[in-house]
């Protein structure tokens, strides 16, 4: 196989486990490539996501480090995770499992299972694509933004809140689910729209076919904050209009034949 390895680079101990595995994916006869960061924490050389090539990506570290590989790759390959963090519900296996997996996926093959990426645009500009999710925030704490919600052209809904979250079903298990957004089968293609602390009791969290054409306004004189996947910020102008569309390229994942509510169960519940 073409692997393509990367690690968060702040843990020595997350470092020490990706040279080791490189190793023995290496001398198992794979190609081994290095993510630029991470090969510049192991002193070997690299290259930058954007240009990947390969079979898959192995990513050691938590969601936040498989949302920065997704982030930052221009084609997307699919994604291993193997975790080294809280709570790691983007990564399929736990460090000592991750040898032996890679093994059978040499020698017998795997499957991969697309995840839906949303895409932004802001006033006609492209802004980027979120696995996760786009959360829209004041600049200032304490102060709340008036939002204007429409779907195919109708207006849905007018409310004031501290921020509003757009979410896939994948992240329907982050910060939309503490914000108060129902746990969504990723295998589920829509938008679920969740306001964050909304000032008026009938603003609900809605989940719309991705299908559907979905705007948001920010009708107010406050400027906001546009985050993606809590990798990428952008300040939006009061009174400009974001699309929300799905995204040409999917998230590609190694299916690791973990059952989605299972995960649920042993790596939420359970906390």
């Amino acid at each position: 196989m073409n692997v393509v390895v990367m690690s968060r680079i702040d843990d020595p101990g997350a470092l020490d486990y990706t040279r080791e595995l490189a190793h023995q994916l290496a001398s198992a006869g794979d190609a081994v490539q290095f993510e630029a960061r991470t090969a510049g924490a192991l002193g070997v050389s690299g290259a930058d996501p954007s240009a990947w090539t390969g079979d898959v990506a192995v990513v050691v570290g938590g969601d936040g480090s498989v949302l920065l590989a997704v982030q930052r790759m221009t084609t997307q390959i699919p994604v291993i995770g193997i975790n080294w963090g809280e709570v790691g519900f983007l990564t399929e296996l736990e460090p000592e499992e991750a040898p032996a997996f890679l093994e059978r996926m040499r020698s017998e093959g795997y499957r991969t299972e697309s995840r839906m990426r949303i895409s932004l645009d802001v006033n006609g500009e492209p802004i980027g694509d979120a696995l996760n999710e786009a959360v829209i925030v004041t600049q200032r704490p304490a102060k709340m933004l008036r939002f204007c919600i429409g779907i195919d052209g109708v207006i849905t809904e007018r409310f004031r809140a501290d921020g509003l979250l757009v979410s896939t079903p994948t992240g329907s298990t982050a910060y939309a689910m503490s914000a108060g957004g129902p746990i969504v089968d990723p295998r589920i293609e829509g938008f679920l729209i969740v306001p964050l602390a909304p000032y008026l009791l009938s603003s609900r969290p809605h989940l719309i076919s991705d299908e559907r054409n979905l705007e948001i306004k920010l009708e107010c004189e406050k400027t906001a904050r546009l985050v993606l996947d809590g990798q990428y910020t952008t300040e939006i102008a009061a009174g400009s209009i974001l699309h929300i569309s799905k995204a040409e390229q999917p998230a590609k994942f190694v299916d690791a034949g973990k059952n989605f509510f299972l995960k649920v169960e042993s790596k939420l519940r359970r906390l």
